[in-house]
């Protein structure tokens, strides 16, 4: 918590009143202050600028906003006595949401990292997969049209899943604790979908795992037909003879496919980092799974302090 003390000289014209009640509690949002004639605080950083208007006969709007584009508006009332008024703020500190893009190669983890995201910061998971096949489910205006699609075995339009994506991300749960997408966006033109769509993340997490690491998990992963566990021959082998006697390899979980799906996703990957290169962070996913969530946790709580620290309320003393 911290306090703010913000003096407004005002011409004998427009003056303000002396209360013995304070204002409104007013919500704000802003980082910190740097010094000067107007302003004092116990932190400083960033720039404010404020300025001043008259709304009304009886109301004086004193408008701030930072160099991150955060913005308050106070609202007192006027009178003519008073040309110098004092603003007491004290800052309340509390976590805004996070938004988070997860992004991986197939086989480098995610799925377990996105459940460990999930469990610790409650962020609704939304894999754009998931999300297709659950829209066509439930027949949706999208899902009808991303059906007519699927049934030609045509791929479904970019704009139709940035469409499914942006209503998902906009629904109570996303809103009241945050979102992790999973997966989404795999390429420059859906990443600039979303940007127009006024959707960008906090932060991109890329877990990052050389190819010859990639290929061995892929090979090696098996299915439990019954079960749907997945399994993997060297790193989590099934617990009887019975189970790996009915565990099946996925089509395309060959070296040669793999090897063809990891170029593509390493091509569109870089297309994506270019948009995200601002809040990226590269999390070394080759490691165990535990050290691995070490990395993300790291991001992740670094993000949440730092919003902690931008997110205030102003209580305003007249």
């Amino acid at each position: 918590m911290a306090s703010l003390s913000i003096n407004f000289p005002f011409l004998p014209t427009n003056p303000l009143p002396s209360s013995s009640k304070p204002n409104r509690f007013v919500p704000c949002s802003f980082s910190h202050f740097t010094s000067s004639p107007l302003i004092s605080s116990s932190s400083s950083s960033s720039s404010l600028s404020l300025s001043s208007r008259l709304s009304s006969r009886n109301s004086f709007v004193i408008e701030s906003q930072n160099n991150n584009n955060n913005k308050m508006k106070i609202k007192m009332k006027r009178n003519n006595k008073v040309s110098n008024h004092s603003i007491v703020a004290t800052v309340n500190t509390k976590p805004q949401l996070m938004k988070i893009m997860i992004s991986g190669a197939p086989a480098s983890g995610k799925g377990t990292q996105c459940e460990l995201i999930t469990k610790k910061y409650g962020l609704v998971h939304i894999a754009a997969g998931d999300l297709l096949r659950a829209e066509v489910a439930a027949g949706s205006e999208n899902g009808k049209r991303a059906k007519e699609y699927m049934e030609k075995g045509e791929l479904v339009p970019n704009e139709i899943v940035v469409m499914m994506v942006k209503d998902r991300l906009l629904q109570p749960d996303s809103q009241e604790n945050g979102w992790l997408l999973d997966g989404y966006p795999r390429s420059s033109s859906q990443a600039k979908a979303l940007e127009d769509l006024g959707i960008h993340p906090d932060l991109f997490i890329l877990l990052d795992v050389p190819e010859e690491i990639l290929v061995d998990r892929v090979v090696g992963r098996r299915l439990d037909p019954v079960t749907g566990r997945i399994y993997h021959l060297k790193y989590s082998p099934p617990e009887t003879e019975e189970i790996a006697s009915r565990l099946t390899q996925r089509f395309d979980d060959t070296e040669e496919k793999v090897k063809l799906r990891l170029q593509t996703h390493n091509q569109n990957v870089e297309d994506v980092l270019s948009i995200y290169k601002d809040v990226t962070v590269k999390i070394n996913g080759s490691a165990p799974k535990e050290d691995v969530f070490v990395q993300i946790d790291t991001a992740l709580a670094g993000l949440h302090e730092q919003k902690k620290a931008t997110l205030a309320s102003v209580e305003v003393g007249v």
